[in-house]
């Protein structure tokens, strides 16, 4: 069964209007309060949010439908999502929500839903959601009069994330002659990232760390680097770590400002972890849109690479069911599993930092792992239809898969979020790879 709502990271959508608007979004938090609201027990939601103008509307349109179920609220205000995951078990909620687009502009906005182990929710546990917010009648979903929640604000929530990130780097280490330039997106986490590294010892440089409600990702963050990487230059900084609005995923620069990815950042932890044996599962997990080197890479040294479907929660399912502890995305979701439940920018860039300073190395040699295979990754926008299902792209994308042979991969897939189709081949003939990539896009543009 389809989801109505649900992508494949929450539910999202542009601001004030349906499914973000207040109307909805207060049915969604009824819907979520009343499927989460099992038990004798008082019951209890936390609210963290990024720093989209927007956020205040749906922030109190979820606090009212979540007091209408009889769920007690907290609010955490700006805050990464990791922190949100990460504070729903500390606080034993039965439910965490963060108010975020990720790195969409500020004019989207989203809603990402934890259960009370930290955790996103499971497709079905979305369908039992959606189906009470379909319900014709929620008033009977409505607690009693003397049952209805009560909402406060948690005032340390950030000192608190703070505190576990910084106890994920290795206790005999510190960031002493470091200089780092970091780019919090003017997002989630513009006053938990710059405090973490500079009490860890490291001089901060500090960019897109100025909210204003509407700038968030503008220009800034892990999708939009350039800046980061300027700046790396500019100051002679050790390293650039780039954030995304609501930093559950990063990228970092090297010294001379050349960006490093998601793939590279997950074979330097795995492999580190390896050699301490701290590896669990043998090898990894990544989806269809990591590197082929990277796969290489691990078979190399007898490691697997388990690929899922997009989205970091399919990365944490197979990690969950199979044992790894180290998983991710290219874009730079990165699991960590002995630390925490989701993706975190800020932890993954500990422990690049952890590997930094136990080699003393530049981070140019520390993170370069592996050799990609020349990959490349387009979009085409369409309106209506179902471009992907016409005659003329099957049999394009039947033809490329035949060119590329053994030696290269094809993915193309619509995105979750967004009216758009990605297109991305990789393979050892850089050539025909980008021929590849451009000719199927020509195809599903004129069939869009």
């Amino acid at each position: 069964m389809s989801r109505k709502y649900f992508g494949t990271d929450g539910v999202r959508g542009v601001a004030n209007r349906a499914p973000m608007s207040p109307d909805m979004v207060m049915k969604i938090g009824l819907a979520a309060g009343s499927v989460y609201s099992q038990g004798n027990h008082r019951h209890r939601a936390v609210i963290g949010k990024d720093t989209r103008l927007s956020g205040y509307m749906i922030e109190q349109a979820l606090t009212a439908g979540l007091l209408s179920a009889g769920v007690d609220v907290f609010l955490f205000g700006p805050l990464p999502t990791p922190a949100v995951a990460m504070l729903t078990r500390s606080l034993r909620a039965d439910l965490g929500i963060m108010i975020s687009a990720s790195h969409n502009p500020y004019y989207d906005n989203g809603i990402k839903l934890f259960g009370p182990d930290g955790y996103k929710l499971s497709d079905a546990q979305e369908l039992a959601i959606e189906k009470l917010i379909d319900t014709a009648d929620n008033v009977s979903l409505a607690a009693p009069q003397d049952k209805l929640g009560r909402a406060k604000r948690i005032e340390d929530a950030q000192a608190r994330y703070i505190e576990f990130a910084k106890r994920t780097f290795p206790k005999d280490l510190r960031l002493e002659g470091l200089r780092i330039v970091i780019d919090s997106a003017n997002g989630g986490a513009y006053r938990v990232a710059s405090a973490a590294l500079w009490e860890l010892g490291a001089e901060i440089i500090p960019i897109g760390n100025d909210p204003n409600g509407f700038n968030i990702n503008e220009k800034c963050g892990s999708t939009a680097p350039e800046a980061m990487c300027a700046k790396v230059v500019e100051t002679r900084a050790d390293i650039g770590i780039a954030l995304d609005g609501d930093a559950d995923r990063v990228v970092i620069a090297d010294e001379h400002g050349k960006l490093i990815d998601g793939d590279q950042l997950m074979a330097l932890i795995a492999t580190s972890w390896h050699s301490q044996d701290r590896l669990s599962g043998g090898g990894l997990v990544a989806t269809i849109m990591s590197n082929l080197g990277l796969e290489r890479h691990l078979a190399d040294r007898q490691l697997t690479l388990a690929r899922t479907k997009v989205g970091d929660r399919y990365v944490v399912e197979h990690m969950r069911q199979h044992g790894f502890n180290i998983g991710g995305e290219q874009s730079g979701h990165i699991v960590m599993s002995d630390f925490s439940t989701t993706g975190d920018g800020l932890v993954a860039a500990l422990q690049v930092l952890a590997e930094v300073v136990r080699t003393g190395k530049p981070v140019s040699q520390v993170c370069h792992i592996f050799e990609p295979v020349p990959q490349i990754l387009k979009n085409v926008r369409y309106g209506e239809g179902k471009p992907l299902e016409t005659k003329t792209v099957k049999q394009a994308i039947a033809d490329a898969t035949s060119q590329l042979g053994a030696s290269g991969r094809l993915v193309i897939r619509p995105s979750g979020t967004e009216p758009l189709i990605r297109v991305m081949a990789e393979g050892d003939d850089a050539g025909l790879v980008a021929k590849i990539v451009d000719d199927i896009c020509m195809v599903i543009g004129k069939a869009a």
